[in-house]
């Protein structure tokens, strides 16, 4: 992070946060006012935020010049180029049908009630990590598990919550997931170049996502019957219609990916290898036809490769937009200034404050925006990075708690996120299962609030955490710093 202020505003430096004020604008308009979420209207937001910024600016070529940098930065890049391709293996995981095989697999072992939220849980949370899209798993889950679900004796918000949390678990530790590219890509090494590989970001990450899966199925289990299972003729034709056991095959090319991830640490060659035997498995099984790779419909490309790019244009785009934000911010000398203002603090002078530091900041970041993790993963990342490395955490350690805190209860806010909006709409109309609202899928949302109280726990007491040396052996603590933080003016 530079600390030459190059760009000044009409005003004083405070007026920097203009565009940070505009999209949090468009973000508070879209989930709370008309309760929506779109990603594209996301980004468009952070253009309009960019414009609207250029206007108090003293120099407009200054002021787009950091705006260019920012999105020219190496992360920036690095963020655009692994999502593109984590998007075609998504996107050849749905067009398979994964979500199918579990269903059959759920008929095929007669599971009921508190058994069979806990099967679904555990069944999202697999989907959720092939797909590596938690929204994206919401959408296919959703439609399959809960009226079935709520038909076979399983409470419904416990079965929607599992639903939700199983998503959430799985964009939490998928290794192509945007969150945890944007954590990792966020948090850099002081003592050699390159960020934090994803492959020792997530087996970092594992311990505290399964202890807290763990706990949370457990609940589940034990909350999730209603005791009302019905099994009648509409059940068991909902759950042979939904069935496809030969999608189960697809696990395999999911697996291999994973595997390569963690033993390589190449996200680029694990999503190559899955890619390919992917394609391989899925046209053998009959799952997938060529046409279904790629082709032309009417003029029109179509495909899973050409729909899995352009299911991330809009993720890409807002990645553009706040990476532009971030450039004006530290031009204008506002990402020193708060990083000063945070590390000089006597909360972030030990390791222990540092990470309930990054544990705050994160969530509250993830509050103002909706609980949209990866939009508040790529404003408060620096800022993590630069808290953390000042006390020398490790950058697998800081980007763990950095993407567990905001995969936590500031993910779940009822009136402020976007998970629980549109969990609750995808409740709605569905025969034989109830409406729910935000506020009871809320208290039944057992991963987000047990990871919560995980972490909070972690950093006290010092669980898993790295410093920043050979092997993660702890390096001689700096002394604390005493400098005050400059005035923003």
């Amino acid at each position: 992070m530079t600390t030459d202020k190059d760009l000044d505003f009409r005003g004083g430096r405070a007026l920097a946060f203009v565009p940070v004020v505009v999209f949090l604008g468009f973000c508070v308009v879209f989930f709370v006012v008309f309760k929506a979420f779109d990603m594209t209207a996301l980004a468009t937001g952070g253009v309009v935020a960019l414009l609207v910024g250029a206007l108090v600016a003293k120099s407009y070529g200054s002021y787009w010049s950091a705006v260019t940098r920012g999105i020219g930065s190496p992360t920036a890049v690095t963020i655009v180029m692994i999502l593109f391709c984590v998007g075609m293996m998504s996107a050849l995981i749905k067009a398979t049908n994964v979500s199918g095989g579990f269903v059959w697999l759920a008929d095929l072992l007669g599971v009921r009630g508190g058994t069979f939220t806990l099967f679904t849980f555990v069944a999202v949370c697999i989907i959720s990590m092939s797909t590596a899209s938690s929204i994206g798993t919401m959408f296919t889950a959703f439609p399959i598990f809960y009226p079935a679900g709520a038909l076979l004796g399983a409470q419904p918000a416990l079965l929607a919550a599992a639903i939700i949390s199983g998503a959430i678990f799985g964009d939490n530790v998928a290794p192509i997931s945007d969150t945890t590219v944007i954590s990792s890509s966020t948090q850099t090494f002081r003592r050699k170049a390159g960020t934090a590989d994803i492959a020792g970001v997530v087996r970092n990450r594992a311990r505290f996502a399964f202890t807290t899966a763990g706990l949370a199925a457990i609940g589940f289990f034990l909350l999730g019957s209603s005791g009302h299972a019905t099994g009648s003729a509409h059940s068991q034709q909902l759950l042979e219609h939904a069935s496809n056991p030969r999608a189960l095959v697809m696990l395999i090319p999911v697996a291999l990916m994973l595997t390569v991830a963690l033993l390589t640490r190449d996200i680029f060659k694990a999503v190559t290898v899955g890619l390919g035997t992917g394609i391989i498995t899925g046209l053998a099984s009959g799952l997938l036809t060529l046409s279904g790779i790629i082709g032309v419909t009417d003029g029109a490309p179509t495909g899973f490769l050409v729909q899995g790019v352009s299911n991330m244009l809009s993720v890409i785009a807002l990645v553009v937009a706040v990476f532009g934000i971030m450039g004006v911010l530290t031009a204008a000398g506002v990402l020193d200034w708060l990083v000063s203002a945070l590390t000089n603090g006597r909360l972030s002078r030990t390791p222990r404050g540092a990470e309930f530091a990054i544990g705050i900041g994160i969530s509250a970041t993830t509050l103002l925006f909706g609980g949209v993790n990866s939009a508040a993963m790529l404003t408060f990342g620096p800022v993590a990075d630069e808290i953390g490395a000042r006390v020398d955490l490790h950058p697998y350690r800081r980007a763990v708690v950095m993407d567990c805190f905001a995969m936590g209860i500031a993910a779940i806010v009822p009136v402020l996120s976007a998970y629980l909006f549109i969990g609750a709409q995808l409740t709605t109309g569905i025969k034989g299962a109830p409406a729910l609202t935000t506020t009871e899928i809320f208290v039944a949302m057992l991963y987000p609030l047990i990871l919560t109280v995980v972490m909070v726990v972690a950093a006290a007491t010092g669980w898993g955490r790295r410093f920043e040396g050979a092997d993660g052996v702890e390096l001689k603590r700096p002394e604390p710093r005493t400098e005050p933080a400059p005035a923003l003016v």
